[in-house]
């Protein structure tokens, strides 16, 4: 049986006080939560203050991205080790805003996912596809190249110590969200991906949803036969509206 995740995604938002009242608010908040894995991923200089305020909660922390090297002479980068040693357990590779905005490659984000598992971390390894990929029917080659980049470079076992997160592209902060039968769709296929290489690895692979799942659609996405969870951002920014995301 798989354990369900829900994950805030802070994305660049926040102050160190909004921070220190929406961590309090999900913690205070936890009761009743037993069945479901909590984590919230907030910016670099809150990760501290995160797994300080989270401490003796069942909330994890996470981080939104990685380097892909393990250290060295690279001003301006964060290693997956400095992520693990402030006291993450989990980090974020591969949103589409890292390949958009910022050009990361399938194979950029392999090697960070290969350092993630080396530092000790548990990758989130996000894919999906653009309206545009979608409208002209690449939405399972686009999330395939996206899964077959880290296999191919990392192994299927990797796949096992990590997360899959399908994140359509055209779905996120758009206020548009995948139906829940298109979504399982593409959940379906991704496990079927995995399962030609291994299908205990497909079994136990968690895969998140990740677009504008919200309070009033998330029991419907998440009641998908292989819907694990969510990954989440705006929503995951009011500790109301993330926690009953968690609840459901």
């Amino acid at each position: 049986m798989r354990q369900p995740l829900v994950a805030g995604n802070w994305k660049m938002n926040g102050s160190k006080a909004s921070a220190e009242t929406l961590l309090a608010g999900i913690k205070e908040g936890m009761g009743g939560i037993s069945k479901t894995e909590v984590l919230v991923c907030p910016p670099f200089p809150y990760l501290g203050l995160a797994v300080s305020a989270l401490a003796g909660s069942r909330v994890a922390v996470g981080a939104q991205n990685a380097c892909t090297e393990a250290g060295g002479a690279f001003t301006g980068e964060v290693s997956a080790a400095m992520v693990k040693d402030v006291g993450c357990i989990y980090v974020i590779l591969g949103h589409s805003e890292r390949r958009q905005y910022y050009g990361e490659t399938d194979e950029i984000i392999a090697k960070k996912y290969a350092q993630a598992l080396a530092a000790g971390l548990t990758p989130i390894l996000c894919v999906g596809e653009t309206l545009a990929e979608r409208e002209r029917g690449e939405t399972q080659s686009v999330v395939a190249r996206h899964l077959d980049g880290v296999m191919e470079t990392a192994g299927i076992e990797a796949i096992a110590r990590g997360v899959i997160a399908y994140e359509p592209v055209w779905a996120i902060g758009t206020g548009m969200t995948a139906t829940p039968e298109q979504a399982q769709e593409v959940h379906a296929f991704l496990r079927q991906r995995v399962a030609a290489k291994s299908a205990e690895v497909a079994a136990g692979v968690r895969i998140l949803y990740g677009g504008s799942m919200k309070p009033d659609n998330a029991l419907e996405l998440m009641s998908q036969a292989d819907i694990d969870g969510g990954l989440i951002g705006g929503a995951s920014l009011k500790a109301s509206d993330f926690l009953a995301i968690c609840r459901a």
